[in-house]
């Protein structure tokens, strides 16, 4: 339920730390960050304000929206997973699934009735490791900037840990039953699971969400309070971080339920909402 506009307002003149999600929020269908969007991130952060970026995407990945934006403060990636300042190349934070869990991920994805509907990536070391190069991630790949590295048995590159493990569909409801069949297996306590977009299912460490990464960044390393933290985002992966901020803003491309917990719904990302909403609470 949104908060009164009243208290909204209120809020506001708290914040002291800006958190954005990349897809969806600051970057729409043409994968950059529009003119106004970066304006009016500059001029909160000429107002003293600042501003961070949390994202499902790899660290490699965001890392050209962080220099955009002019951060410098530690880029949280991979829901949290990955947390590390950019400026003095300090990993703070790397959480990852456990070998034991990520091989039976990969077993349940490898049935007969799945594998040939789910292209599945490994990220390891802030690398991303696949099977073969589907259509889906090609299309992942050339949006993300990165190379796919295809190793034919994934089990070949778990020599070390997965920071995340995704599957994709262009099937939403293949990656809805996948998340509820998966979800009744792994107890919060085990396994993170979210989607960052309809056709992405994604799994990272119990401890990581992006709740938890801007809890971090604000009490840990910048001595703040929730009171003092606005955060925008799109998407269920957002809904931790929504919660956990003073002031929590869902784009008005977001699912009912992400908007249902926010304290006010901006306009959609291919309108600058983030632009709006910034505007709104830290400019005025």
């Amino acid at each position: 339920m949104q908060k009164a506009s009243t208290d909204n307002q209120a809020a506001a003149k708290e914040i002291k730390l800006l958190v954005l999600d990349i897809d969806g929020t600051i970057a729409g269908d043409s994968n950059t960050i529009s003119e106004p969007v970066k304006q009016a991130i500059f001029a909160a952060q000429a107002r003293g304000i600042q501003v961070a970026i949390a994202t499902g995407r790899m660290y490699r990945s965001a890392l050209r929206f962080h220099q955009e934006i002019g951060s410098t403060l530690p880029l949280m990636a991979y829901q949290g997973a990955w947390i590390q300042d950019p400026i003095a190349e300090k990993i703070h934070r790397h959480w990852v699934v456990p070998k034991e869990i990520a091989h039976q991920l990969l077993d349940y994805f490898e049935q007969p009735e799945l594998r040939s509907l789910l292209s599945v990536h490994f990220y390891i070391n802030d690398q991303l490791y696949v099977r073969e190069l589907t259509r889906e991630t090609q299309i992942y790949a050339e949006r993300s900037g990165v190379i796919p590295i295809p190793v034919g048995d994934l089990r070949q590159a778990l020599t070390n840990e997965p920071t995340k493990i995704l599957a994709l569909s262009d099937d939403i409801d293949i990656i809805d039953k996948l998340l509820g069949n998966l979800r009744r297996q792994y107890t919060p306590a085990e396994l993170y699971l979210t989607t960052s977009v309809a056709t992405f299912f994604e799994a990272t460490n119990a401890s990581v969400n992006k709740g938890t990464a801007i809890r971090y960044l604000a009490e840990e390393l910048l001595g703040l309070q929730l009171a003092n933290v606005m955060a925008i985002g799109d998407n269920f992966n957002d809904l931790e971080m929504l919660e956990y901020a003073g002031l929590g803003v869902a784009m008005g491309n977001a699912p009912a339920g992400v908007k249902a917990i926010a304290n006010w719904v901006a306009p959609s990302v291919e309108s600058d909402g983030a632009a709006v909403a910034i505007e709104k609470f830290l400019l005025w």
